[in-house]
């Protein structure tokens, strides 16, 4: 057996050809998504709004109710903010309650719940507990579960999927103290030896659940040799193996429930069987099951949004200022109906991108990213918007007003809860690029050839003639629309109804605007396109404001059908549409009007020590040590502090 290799050395085109690799090739369904980015609304793969079949709907809705008597009779989250834990016993009664076991079939002893309502429950107890929410959240989205469904062999389904639906707390182990979202570097290593074993070397950072998880999913790089393929491979380990040391409990600004920690693992043998999928396919396993794993983030991103508006609501109209309430002050109310007016887009993105994933009619991978892009930042601002609205007492602790008499609001708590939800599972930067990415695959797969440098001119004169065929039949098709036809989309304007049509001819015309600037920036900058990052994230940031848009129209014509408050659904679709509008105004005014090259020459001066001037003055309380922390492999000189719950 040999020595664990060395931390890898990869140029960037390395990295990007490893992430290239691991991404779905193939769209072998439709994407309401990736259609509105070439600049087609398809608008018949999302209306009429997908529904649930009636026994799903009745088993999600017997379980949100045994979960909302758990809430609020078990769960106390303000303790569990001050003692920054989840007492044992409460996640004693989740398991009894089967919560470990929402997205696992009844076959395995769990409770088989459709991607629908597995996220309302995690809004629900997220908006209990937002650190019990990442729990249940880490746990299944990307933990042990959900890439043992897809990829794993029935013999590992059977021996590990009951212990995760009833009684083992899971976690996912891909990022390392040196390696984010550039797993082309990842460095723990996984040596075969034998035929039968791997023995994994390496650490890993920021491990959620970590610290009391029984079973970990973990990624690590299998050297090449004969009769081993190698690469980035995804093995299930066992956390209580010899060798295993949870070395470190991380404490965050919010979420201070989050079991989360440092693990390394030193000469940890971990048996074959215990791989997930053949070698070298861990980041396409780690992919493929974020592809949906990402939607719960937004679900309790949507269950915080709720929380706001009733804060809100409550707050503003029992505070008086100048003789009125505060919410009848025009910079109020306008908070007030951004928050109202968000949540309901959110919600929509969510229950529609969620009940797609439970049908498998559509390929949501973009729809998925966009819902916890957009979510992650819009929830952000409504807590802002929130904690504005309560002014001092929204920056003062929930303890803090209990303690001089008042109700214990904390609002300053989901601020900094809420913050983690644009860097999790994908910064706000690198979902930009990965959606962005998803985005012009079309034009890469017919044009590709002709800005790829390593390409020969025969290639290039190939990729020439297919890109003249694709272009000719596709830019006559982004001049005109039924977004210009003053009376489609009728039926989103109902007697007694806002007009909602107009903002669907909107999107229409907004998603043939947004292809003809991606191919016009392509033309530009050809092979430099992939370093336009600020044009890149202003385009998705676009198709995510016509996405939200659609799902908010779609969703107002379902709740007028089929509940008893479709009128005042159309009026919030309607506030959310005019809202982003403008949003979508100003991010295409930005995408040729912005500063983008001036802040690339301002970034040189600063790192090259231009500016250093312009920090005298001040003193820095940071305390000694390195930026990243040594993680060389070896065995563990610290305490372990793992402590499963059983």
């Amino acid at each position: 057996m040999s020595a664990p290799s060395a931390k890898p050395s990869v140029s960037e085109r390395e990295a990007r050809q490893v992430a290239e690799a691991a991404r779905e090739q193939d769209w072998r369904k439709p994407s309401f998504a990736k259609e509105l980015f070439l600049g087609r609304f398809r608008l018949d793969l999302i209306h009429p709004h997908p529904m649930p079949p009636d026994e799903d709907a009745r088993r999600g809705e017997e379980f949100l109710a045994r979960l909302r008597h758990f809430c609020e009779t078990r769960i106390d989250g303000a303790r569990i903010e001050r003692e920054a834990r989840i007492p044992d016993e409460v996640v004693k009664g989740l398991k009894e309650l089967g919560a470990l076991g929402m997205k696992i079939d009844t076959k395995y002893g769990g409770l088989g719940l459709t991607q629908v309502y597995y996220n309302k429950a995690l809004a629900l107890v997220g908006s209990a507990s937002p650190a019990i929410g990442a729990l249940l959240s880490a746990h299944q989205s990307i933990g042990v579960p959900q890439p043992l469904k897809i990829f794993g062999t029935q013999e590992q389904k059977d021996t590990f999927l009951p212990r995760c639906a009833r009684t083992d707390i899971t976690a996912f182990l891909l990022t390392e103290p040196d390696v984010g979202s550039d797993p082309a570097r990842l460095a723990t290593t996984a040596v075969p030896d034998g035929d039968d074993h791997y023995v994994l070397d390496g650490v890993k950072l920021w491990t959620t659940n970590g610290v009391v998880a029984d079973l970990l999913v973990v990624m690590a790089r299998v050297p090449r040799s004969e009769g081993h393929k190698g690469g980035i491979t995804a093995f299930v380990v066992e956390a209580a193996s010899e060798g295993v040391t949870v070395e470190n409990r991380n404490a965050f600004m919010g979420l201070r429930g989050l079991e989360n920690g440092v693990t390394r693992f030193h000469q940890v043998r971990v048996p074959a069987a215990h791989r997930i999928g053949p070698e070298g396919a861990g980041l396409k396993i780690a992919l493929t099951t974020l592809n949906t794993g990402r939607l719960s983030l937004p679900a309790m991103c949507v269950g915080a949004g709720k929380w706001c508006l009733k804060i809100a609501r409550e707050w503003s109209g029992a505070r008086e200022q100048w003789g009125k309430p505060v919410a009848f002050h025009e910079a109020v109310g306008a908070k007030i109906s951004f928050i109202a007016a968000t949540t309901f887009a959110l919600e929509a993105v969510l229950d529609l991108s969620s009940q797609m994933a439970d049908e498998d009619r559509n390929d949501i991978r973009i729809e998925a990213a966009l819902a916890k892009l957009y979510g992650s930042e819009m929830a952000c601002l409504m807590a802002d918007e929130l904690v504005q609205i309560r002014g001092g007492r929204g920056f003062e602790t929930a303890a803090s007003l209990a303690a001089r008499g008042e109700r214990a609001v904390p609002a300053e708590q989901i601020l900094r809860d809420l913050r983690i939800n644009r860097i999790f599972e994908g910064s706000t930067e690198i979902m930009h690029l990965l959606i962005a990415r998803e985005a012009v695959d079309a034009h890469l797969k017919v044009a590709g050839d002709l800005i790829d440098p390593d390409k020969t001119l025969s290639d290039k004169a190939r990729a020439g003639a297919r890109a003249g065929g694709f272009y000719a039949r596709w830019l006559p098709k982004l001049v005109a629309g039924p977004g210009q036809l003053p009376r489609s989309y009728a039926e989103f304007h109902p007697e007694g109804h806002v007009d909602l049509s107009g903002h669907l001819r909107y999107v229409e015309r907004g998603a043939r605007k947004l292809a003809r600037s991606t191919f016009y920036a392509m033309s530009r900058w050809q092979g430099k396109m992939e370093t336009k990052q600020g044009f890149l994230g202003r385009v998705v940031d676009i198709g995510a404001e016509l996405f939200a848009m659609s799902a908010a129209c779609v969703r107002a014509e379902l709740l007028r059908t089929t509940e008893d408050h479709g009128r005042e659904a159309y009026q919030l679709a309607d506030a959310f549409c005019r809202q982003s509008r403008i949003r979508v105004e100003e991010l295409f005014a930005r995408l040729w009007t912005n500063t983008d090259d001036l802040d690339r020459k301002v970034v040189k001066g600063v790192l090259s020590g231009t500016y250093t001037w312009l920090e005298a003055g001040v003193i820095d309380p940071s305390g000694d040590g390195p930026w990243i922390a040594e993680a060389a492999p070896g065995p563990s000189k610290r305490d372990n502090v793992h402590r499963p719950i059983h």
